[in-house]
């Protein structure tokens, strides 16, 4: 990317930091409050990153459609959608590896149906899918409707869902988790067995209804990257990125009301809530690196996670599952039963909780292990930073 936009790589490196922060916790029974998902309505910082990220998606996309465009269709359709499918199977990929697991004292393959439990089963969708989908519909719509229908399609989108979701909810309470009508959608299509049960119930947060806003959020992503193309780096479009940001802000507290912002459903007052933050975030880094240059330490922090963003969120996935199967006794329990460990979670119990027993805070211990996992991942992408390694999809 130009330099002279160097500010979205940062805010997309920021996020990605952010993103591996909120999802390696030493334990996800203590956690500060900011870095958990708020517990159905509401939003947390923690509840910023997946559409910030789709945001930041939609920035870059702005930059490169010129480029397809130029092309031609059939090279157009041919990239999103090779890139569509390959980040799509990357996710697949990431939520059946590492394809065994211990039982009895062995490894096991891990079916795409538990045979035990027809219930149970490799989920099919998540982040990575979402993004998929939603960089691969987003890209059609621009790229065949233009600016101007784009953001026709993005308010019908954003309106009809509200309706549906209210319309084909359970009465009197459609924006519950058991009230939700896309749960019965997703049953029906991917089956119980491949969707999410960390809610107590099947119910997947990145489910194929709620995916329909998510696109909404890359396209306004792409608005925004196409605004700053065209205005350049000027006082105007600084103070038209606030403006825009700050109305988007309120009009989801407004719309908040009557559908409720929530990223488990990913409600349209969250899509406009989420962007506008995210549009006011990026000025502040626009104004900060793009105007007063104030460049340095931090920034190239964040930037190398920019740089290899796919690549280091998949890794931070991949390896957790990976590592268990490496597995060693770490003591003998009261009744006698050997306890297992692997690497990470011995890292957390016997380094980071050990180090700060003295603030009586579990979560203290919780937060230095997450801490410690940026840096961790941090110091991969900066070496392939160094050697020019990027990993493209």
């Amino acid at each position: 990317m130009n330099q002279r936009f160097y500010s979205l790589d940062v805010f997309r490196g920021a996020t990605v930091a952010f993103m591996i922060l909120v999802n390696n916790p030493g334990s996800w029974s203590h956690l500060y409050g900011p870095l958990a998902h708020a517990p159905w309505h509401g939003c947390t910082p923690t509840d910023l990153v997946f559409p910030f990220f789709l945001f930041a998606v939609g920035n870059a996309m702005a930059f490169v459609l010129p480029r397809l465009e130029a092309a031609g269709t059939p090279v157009f359709l041919k990239k999103v959608f090779k890139r569509s499918i390959l980040i799509f199977a990357i996710g697949l990929f990431l939520n059946w590896s590492p394809f065994l697991k211990w039982s009895d004292g062995s490894l096991v393959f891990r079916q795409w149906v538990d045979p035990n439990n027809p219930d149970s089963g490799v989920r099919i969708l998540g982040v990575l899918q979402r993004i998929a989908i939603s960089y691969l519909f987003a890209s059609l719509i621009v790229y065949f409707l233009k600016l101007r229908g784009s953001i026709i399609v993005s308010i019908v989108i954003l309106l009809f869902y509200w309706i549906f979701t209210w319309g084909l909810g359970t009465p009197g309470d459609p924006y519950s988790l058991n009230g939700y009508f896309g749960t019965q959608i997703d049953k029906n299509i991917l089956g119980v067995a491949h969707m999410y049960k960390g809610e107590g119930v099947p119910f997947d947060p990145e489910g194929l209804t709620s995916t329909l806003t998510s696109i909404v959020q890359v396209i306004f992503g792409y608005m925004v990257g196409n605004y700053i193309q065209k205005k350049g780096k000027t006082f105007e479009m600084l103070s038209g990125l606030f403006v825009y940001g700050s109305i988007l802000i309120f009009a989801g507290f407004a719309w908040d009301m009557s559908f409720p912002i929530n990223k488990k459903i990913w409600t349209s007052s969250y899509v406009l809530y989420t962007t506008g933050l995210a549009i006011m975030v990026l000025s502040v880094l626009i104004y900060a690196i793009e105007f007063k240059n104030a460049k340095g330490a931090w920034s190239k922090f964040f930037d190398v996670f920019g740089k290899n963003a796919l690549f280091v969120f998949a890794l931070s996935g991949f390896l957790p599952k990976l590592l268990p199967l490496f597995r060693w006794v770490d003591h003998v329990d009261d009744k006698g039963n050997n306890v297992y460990t692997s690497a990470f979670p011995w890292f957390y119990e016997h380094i980071c909780k050990p180090l700060t027993e003295w603030t009586n805070n579990p979560k203290n211990g919780s937060l230095l292990y997450a801490l410690c996992m940026i840096a961790f991942y941090w110091l991969i992408v900066f070496w392939m930073d160094k050697k020019k390694i990027y990993i493209k999809v």
